[in-house]
């Protein structure tokens, strides 16, 4: 079975997969990535208005075969409330 590194950046830090994993073949590696998306970016949010999320697949020779990003974009419509109070 092919390996594939699967690295995270949640805006912050880029945490690079040092071991890899083997899957069946590279869709499946993509589907694992798009899948760890959600949980890095509730580990993150709320902080601040925007942040970008990725996970990056790459090969056994770390070429980079897919990247999904997960966008979040935060805009008040009225003034932001008094967090004082």
């Amino acid at each position: 079975m092919p390996r594939y590194f699967i690295d995270t950046d949640d805006g912050d830090t880029l945490s690079l997969d040092e071991e890899g994993e083997e899957f069946d073949n590279l869709r499946h590696a993509r589907d694992v990535a798009i899948a760890s998306l959600p949980a890095l970016a509730d580990e993150k949010l709320p902080d601040g208005e925007n942040r970008i999320f990725r996970a990056i697949v790459s090969d056994e020779t770390r070429v980079t075969q897919y990247v999904a990003t997960l966008t979040y974009r935060g805009e008040w419509k009225v003034p932001p409330p008094d967090d004082d109070v």
